[in-house]
């Protein structure tokens, strides 16, 4: 690679006089560092770096989005004709098919190394005007070496009419104009587009510039003409591209006859590289043709070549998911810098809003300053039907769980806290949090003790339970001590964040199950006995007399509270034998249903936006579909039962509870026992949730704010606690569906170019409205009665299942039965030993079994210790894997000031002993690593100097010494540089 590029380099000093020449006419002015400081580049990698690296106070120069257009002409005597549009690139080509008719599917283009030379000797060789400000052709020809005769059919060639894919009559097609400037002022003019045009002009970022390539053959050419022009400034010119965009960038290549797949190739070539993020910017920044030939270089050091015999050229390569970032290609070389030192720095989810301030209140008062500014975007921001979506989907599954939970404690307390204080706690507490919260897109969920002590009262209790937990958690916030937050990394959110996914599912299928007791299968189906169909109705009496009614209506024998006897009726009344079998088939085909759509914004049917609006609705759709159907069959399947009247369940209590009751006196103290437990089981899964939704990859524009989060809940729970409600904290899945559910994408993404993730939607409304619309819904209950729970229960499985998408865990865990030349190509593969990979997973996987099984245990009591525990076991693993796993594994952990100065001190020695040097040259910001195996080189403003063999190892022995010291050399230039070296 190095004789190649030493080839190159003088290869170009060879014809640099020759390039002089030709481009002293046409230069625009702008200072060369070539041709005013003699400046070289090692390489062209290091020539394109140092090029973008400068900054360019000129507007002109600042890069854009490019369309590039590939026209083609045939000139022939005695033939009209006219530039046909052949292929096209936003991001990725496209090709007009063979038939005409009709546009290729984009695909990653695929070039000819041989054409990609001869594009290089075209830019070598050819015309370059850059910064040019004529908008004439004849301002243009005057610079070029033609005769007469040949610049005026090379003019008239040019001016030609345009015929592009997208217009069908000839008439249509623009007018013969003899100059440029004629069709520069027909700018002015609206320009007339068809449905086509405006579905692509929305493909086109907005401030997007053109790039023409015109290519072709004439008979009256002896050998090929070559221009690259740059306009300054960019000039509307109607009709030459396909949309109407100012043009910046003009390639014409006309050569003999014969050639003309050989043109046809350099022109796909240079329209390639003008989509190249690293050769696009080049070709804005360039100032001479050498940094358009280090840019072409540059290319060529990072393309991959295919054998021949091993790979068919015609195959359209399908546009990748994911593009790899150019990042490296446009930054300063750093040789023996490890690709992991970035992801070292990055401690994890540390940053201001986690900082100790030291203050009474501090994070606090810190956190309100932080979103104040942002409250009232916060509403309308929620201006989208992707809101509107998220709301009615969140609001079906929100409905379930709190209805479930509240008859769940009914049954545990004997109806003292049921359905209807679930609604109302969860309205009130939801309503609260939405408006006052830091993290507006996290969704509250019910919590709390449900245990009922022997001879105590259960809600006096609970009140004072509650009293101190919201009091213990003000405690945490007043001390800052959601700060602790950055020692929960992510294998303590993976496994917590997979446990109440795994709970999701659990339940649900449980659920499922569970109805089997209420509609029984008959296995053993008896038809006779169904046929002599009858049923008897045996009343109980307060006497202890039953009385047996024979013939009495069924809705009777129901309201007198009857018992179902006989062969033909089940437990609740008469044998149905479909119930259980049509749940089960309205359960699977809501999770079916809901991950369809929901992915059907990746299909290839319909229009763009259709599609969008399909997936962001998809189980708001997918529950109105079930409702339809099951309505429209009539199978009695068990339905959501919603209170309809608003008052406590039970008539003695009320809204209001006293902490102490007709309880001792002494439970107001002992009760901060297991407030203590309740607190670390809020701190926990509050936080853990927070974290997760504020997860950097969620790319969240407005800041978060744990200390005041953890505010609004501590008093609402106080609130609670004192009106006799549930409990309501965090909630992971929930949380994890909103934030999936408001995920932003790049409206205006190139034909072939996967959408861009943007961000998440961050507003208060969707969580204000889900719980305002849950407080009403005592209201509807002629609306939600007619909703299957088994739909609600498929919801479920849907939100668990899908939230563990992205999960490390589950992915390494399909690591352990796979050969690893199947492996994926995950990062941390290719930085941490396979073996290492697997421990991490086992710890991780043993801690999320040890949850489950607490969890599930009759000493569920102490879980909230078990989930603190994993910030220990966590911090326990550092022992047996490097820093250096741990960055690529997990998040890495805050370490003691001590440690870090202590491991700064451990480093210096190291770097003094082992690692290269670095040196910074005075005049340049560019800062690059020297490695002792490779020559010492310093490149400035002012000239190259070389230092190799003894010297160079004299100069490297003198900068190991004790002091710095500083050395000079001359530069070509015959000017002495300072150069500092710096220990790394």
């Amino acid at each position: 690679g190095r004789k190649s590029h030493r080839r190159h380099r003088h290869h170009g000093h060879r014809h640099r006089k020759r390039s002089r020449e030709r481009d002293s006419g046409v230069d625009d002015g702008r200072e060369s560092p070539t041709h005013s400081k003699s400046f070289l580049a090692d390489t062209p990698s290091q020539r394109v770096q140092f090029l973008l690296g400068t900054e360019d106070d000129d507007e002109e120069h600042i890069p854009h989005d490019l369309f590039t257009e590939l026209d083609e002409i045939c000139l022939k005597d005695g033939e009209e004709a006219e530039w046909r549009e052949t292929a096209r690139w936003l991001k990725f080509e496209e090709d007009v098919e063979d038939g005409g008719e009709r546009w290729s599917k984009p695909y990653v283009a695929t070039l000819s190394l041989h054409s990609l030379f001869e594009l290089r000797s075209c830019i070598l060789n050819g015309v370059v005007l850059l910064d040019m400000r004529a908008n004439s052709v004849e301002d243009q020809e005057s610079t070029g070496p033609l005769g007469d005769e040949v610049r005026r059919k090379v003019r008239e060639a040019l001016l030609k009419t345009h015929h592009h894919q997208n217009q069908k009559k000839l008439a249509n097609r623009i007018p013969i104009v003899r100059s440029f400037a004629d069709i520069g002022k027909k700018q002015s003019e609206p320009h007339s587009m068809d449905k086509n045009d405006l579905h692509f002009m929305k493909k086109i970022p907005p401030g997007a510039e053109a790039s023409n390539v015109l290519v072709g053959e004439a008979e009256f050419l002896d050998k090929p003409v070559v221009a690259f022009v740059r306009l300054s400034p960019a000039v509307m010119l109607n009709g030459l591209a396909e949309v109407p965009i100012v043009t910046r960038f003009l390639f014409i290549l006309l050569g003999p006859l014969g050639k003309g797949p050989q043109y046809h190739e350099i022109g796909r070539s240079i329209a390639t590289l003008m989509t190249d993020e690293v050769f696009h910017d080049v070709a804005y920044k360039a100032k001479d043709r050498n940094d358009l030939i280090a840019g072409i270089d540059e290319f060529l050091d990072q393309v991959t070549v295919l054998p021949p015999g091993e790979w068919d050229p015609s195959i359209r390569i399908e546009p990748p998911k994911n593009v790899p970032s150019q990042e490296k290609r446009r930054s300063a070389a750093q040789c023996g810098t490890d690709p992991g030192d970035e992801e070292e720095e990055d401690e994890g989810h540390g940053g201001p809003e986690l900082q100790r301030t030291g203050r009474f209140c501090g994070g606090l008062l810190l956190d309100i300053k932080r979103k104040a500014p942002h409250y009232l975007s916060d509403y309308t921001d929620a201006v989208s039907l992707q809101c509107l979506a998220s709301f009615l989907f969140l609001y079906c599954a929100c409905m379930s769980p709190v209805i479930t939970f509240g008859g769940l404690l009914g049954e545990a307390t004997e109806g003292r806290i049921s359905a209807i204080e679930s609604l109302f706690g969860a309205s009130m507490t939801g309503i609260a949090y939405s408006l006052f919260s830091g993290q507006p897109l996290t969704i509250l969920g019910s919590t709390g003790p449900v245990l009922v002590e022997y001879g105590l009262s259960y809600l006096s209790l609970r009140t004072c339970i509650g009293l101190w937990t919201a009091f213990l958690c003000l405690v945490l916030v007043a001390t800052d001590a959601s700060s602790l937050v950055c020692y929960i990394t992510r294998f303590t959110e993976e496994a917590f964040a997979s446990l109440i996914c795994i709970i999701f599912i659990y339940e649900a299928l449980e659920k499922l199950i569970h109805l089997g007791e209420h509609y029984p299968i008959n296995m053993n189906n008896n038809l006779d006995k169904l046929t002599q169909y009858s049923y008897v109705c045996t009343h109980s009496i307060e006497s202890g007399r039953t009385i047996t009614l024979l013939y009495l209506l069924l809705q009777d024998c129901m309201e007198k509270r009857g018992e179902f006897v006989g062969s033909a009726c089940g437990p609740h009344g008469p044998y149905i034998p479909d119930v259980l079998f049509w749940s089960v088939v309205l359960f699977f085909s809501t999770v079916f249903m809901s991950a369809f759509l929901k992915e059907f914004k990746f299909s290839r049917y319909f229009p763009t936006k259709l599609r969008a609006v399909i997936s962001d609705f998809a189980v708001f759709i997918t529950i109105f579909t079930m409702v339809l159907v099951d309505y429209a069959l009539g199978v009695p399947s068990p339905k959501l039962k919603v209170p309809s009247v608003f008052k406590p369940t039970r008539d003695d209590r009320g809204w209001l509870i006293s902490p102490l009751g007709g309880n001792p006196w002494w439970t107001t103290i002992v009760t901060v026992i297991p407030a203590l437990l309740c607190t670390i089981l809020i701190f926990m899964d509050q936080q853990i949730t927070a974290v997760i939704i504020n997860r950097k990859e969620h790319k969240l524009k407005k800041g978060c704010g744990y200390h005041l989060d953890l505010f609004v809940v501590g008093v609402m729970l106080g609130v609670c606690s004192i009106m006799g409600l549930p409990w309501f904290v965090a909630a992971t899945v929930l949380s994890i569906s909103h934030v999936n559910s408001l995920k932003l994408e790049s409206e205006c993404s190139a034909p072939g170019e996967q959408p861009k993730f943007l961000g998440i939607r961050e507003q208060r409304f969707t969580g204000l409205m889900i719980f305002l619309l849950m407080g009403c819904s005592v209201f509807m209950t002629s609306v939600l009665k007619y909703i299957p729970m088994p739909v609600l229960y498929g919801v479920f499985l849907y939100m668990g299942a899908s939230s563990l998408r992205g999960i490390q865990l589950f992915d390494r865990l399909k690591l352990f039965g796979m050969p690893a030349k199947h492996q994926p190509d995950f990062i941390y593969l290719r930085h941490v030993p396979l073996r290492k990979v697997h421990l991490f997973t086992i710890i991780q996987l043993s801690c999320l079994v040890m949850l489950w099984v607490i969890k599930t245990s009759n000493y569920a009591i102490v879980f909230p210790m078990m989930v603190l525990a994993l910030v220990f076991i966590r911090k326990l693993m550092d022992c047996f894997f490097t820093k250096r796993e741990m960055s690529w594994l997990d998040d890495l952990m805050p370490e003691s000031k001590k440690k870090k100065l202590e491991d700064a001190e451990e480093e210096k020695s190291i770097h003094d002993t082992n690692m290269p040097y670095i040196y910074h040259i005075s005049r340049r910001t560019q800062i690059q690593t020297v490695s002792k195996k490779q020559k010492y080189i310093s490149n400035t403003g002012a000239g190259k100097r070389q230092v190799k063999g003894r010297q160079g190892s004299e100069i490297q022995r003198r900068c190991k010494g004790s002091k710095r010291q500083a050395v000079s050399g001359s530069g070509q230039a015959g000017v002495n540089i300072p150069v500092r070296w710096v220990r790394v």
